[in-house]
């Protein structure tokens, strides 16, 4: 979760700091560590919160849900998704004032529900300052900690391989692989979990995808750029390992690039 994680946490900053921040240090900030917070059943942990800035802030805490789209990109998610634990954590203090260069300690609990479904939940604590007077415009930092609980009880892991096609952009074409996660938990694909083997005579050619998770009861897409110069009908030969040394997945389909 550590890659997608540092995603989510830059891909929720709503704005940045002000234009007349220092060259050395900005006059608005707000930094969060780590990105990533896990907890298994009900517990608790801690996160430490930093202003690099010259001046002061005051943030606001939140809970939302979270989610990955189709494509791997984070996203707020209701609080009542299907899968959600926004419902289930709670973070001290609430609001706090963070003077300029200081840090502060944050305490996350997770308290499960009965009846649990076992497997991987999703929450989002969200933290956000508060428009401060006398910059001329309202700006606001927002970052966003992922935090993943794990309730105990029998965990499922099973990838399905879905359709396998070609998009055709301006300038480039992509080989799509969609895959759906019938598991209870988060499946992590590293760099190159995804193989897929082109043949056609004595043309041999293997694409690898990048990085990408999985939320449970989710599909995504896995976008591989093709290379330029191979065209025509393909053998194309599918693998997924889902960890390192397991193949999860081996299919063979042809298709026209």
């Amino acid at each position: 979760m550590n890659r997608a994680a540092a995603v989510a946490l830059a891909a929720l900053v709503l704005a940045p700091a002000s234009s007349g921040a220092s060259t050395t240090r900005p006059v608005l900030a707000l930094t969060a560590t780590p990105a990533h917070l896990a907890l298994v059943g009900s517990g608790r942990t801690t996160m430490r919160v930093a202003n690099p800035g010259v001046r002061p802030v005051v943030v606001d805490v939140a809970r939302a849900g979270f989610a990955l789209d189709r494509r791997g990109r984070p996203r707020i998610a209701p609080r009542d998704d299907v899968r959600a634990a926004a419902s289930w954590i709670s973070v001290s203090p609430a609001r706090f004032v963070l003077p300029a260069g200081a840090k502060r300690v944050l305490t996350v609990v997770s308290r499960l529900p009965r009846r649990t479904e076992p497997g991987d939940h999703d929450a989002l604590v969200l933290l956000t300052t508060r428009p401060q007077r006398g910059m001329g415009v309202a700006v606001r930092v927002r970052i966003g900690v992922v935090v993943v609980v794990r309730a105990p009880g029998r965990i499922v892991r099973r990838l399905v391989l879905g359709s396998l096609r070609v998009r055709r952009l301006a300038r480039a074409r992509l080989l799509e692989v969609v895959l759906v996660n019938r598991g209870n938990v988060t499946e992590t694909l590293r760099r190159g979990s995804v193989r897929v083997s082109l043949t056609r005579g004595r043309m041999r050619m293997t694409l690898r995808s990048g990085a990408r998770q999985l939320r449970p009861r989710t599909s995504g897409v896995v976008a591989i750029p093709i290379r330029r110069g191979v065209g025509g009908t393909v053998s194309a030969r599918v693998e997924v390992v889902a960890e390192p040394g397991r193949v999860a997945i081996v299919r063979t389909a042809r298709i026209r690039l």
